[in-house]
């Protein structure tokens, strides 16, 4: 479970719910495989057999992609904080976050299809740093390239 956040109403968080998706549906057709899988050995015999067991293994593989989901609908991918932006990896966030402070951004652009923004470290824009937008939800990204435009234009 994420540690409670200090203050909450000075911080815009993103996750990966746009990427939790495929990873629900694919944990749903698991489940459907395994459920599936035991009704037809059910349907044949009703003793023990070993094909039993291998509805076992989509059902094992349903767990994974469930758990996988949770994380990153739970957890944040980026987090603009009075300090800067937090970017967090998926494995390992503790270990691997970078913080990008304020003061380090020069300017900052979303491209126009909202997939990719990019935080610029100089005036010449030689120097900063890619970020996909692909992991946030469709919707949310609108609200992320306002907040970082507003942002970075009263700096």
């Amino acid at each position: 479970m994420p540690d409670p956040i200090q203050s909450p109403e000075k911080e815009l968080r993103f996750t990966r719910a746009g990427q939790a998706v495929p990873f629900w549906i694919a944990a749903a057709v698991l489940v459907a495989v395994s459920v599936t899988m035991l009704v037809s050995v059910f349907q044949r015999d009703f003793q023990f057999q070993f094909s039993q067991l291998w509805a076992l293994v989509p059902l094992v593989l349903a767990w994974l992609a469930a758990r996988l989901a949770i994380r990153m609908t739970r957890h944040a991918y980026l987090i603009f904080t009075p300090l800067g932006v937090e970017i967090f990896p998926l494995f390992k966030p503790e270990k691997s976050m970078r913080l990008v402070l304020w003061q380090e951004i020069h300017g900052a652009e979303v491209d126009p299809d909202l997939s990719r923004l990019t935080l610029h470290h100089d005036a010449e824009k030689t120097s900063g740093i890619h970020l996909s937008l692909s992991p946030i939800p469709r919707n949310r990204r609108v609200l992320l390239a306002k907040a970082i435009s507003g942002r970075v234009s009263r700096a």
